[in-house]
């Protein structure tokens, strides 16, 4: 074999390399940020293999269920099949009430409630953001 010949192969292995080692970190770095979405149906099934992984929590705020608590907040969330209590750390966001639809970011407690940090409110595609009066709205500069 030519050296020409040995330095190129040599150069397409370090590049394999370099590669898979790219492959490897990358996959270990986003599986790591992944933030899996379940109906409470769903993660109440799957909670026995679901383990202290984070995820997200999708439903409807139960009626009657909000109570304040010392550091958040306490409800019950549904999806119509099944129904989970939600402690909730922080303050709920501002359109936070009863029969909003809503995803919990947490995980499975010690106990039987779901621990969340972070609620997002769902709206529909007819959302629209509030009017803004811009001959009285504050100059920005």
């Amino acid at each position: 074999m030519t050296d020409r010949r040995r330095r190129r192969t040599w150069f397409a292995v370090g590049l394999c390399g370099a590669a898979l080692v790219a492959i490897v970190v990358l996959g270990l770095v986003l599986s790591e940020n992944v933030v899996y979405f379940r109906t409470v149906s769903e993660a109440v099934q799957q909670r026995p293999s679901q383990g202290s992984d984070r995820f997200r929590l999708a439903g409807a705020v139960v009626a009657g269920s909000v109570r304040e608590t010392g550091d958040g907040v306490r409800f019950k969330v549904t999806d119509g099949k099944a129904t989970v209590a939600v402690a909730h750390r922080g303050d709920p966001p501002d359109l936070f009430k009863a029969g909003a639809p809503v995803v919990c970011e947490g995980k499975w407690g010690q106990g039987r409630a779901f621990d969340s940090d972070r609620i997002m409110i769902r709206h529909g595609s007819e959302y629209t953001p509030p009017k803004v009066n811009a001959k009285q709205a504050p100059d920005a500069t």
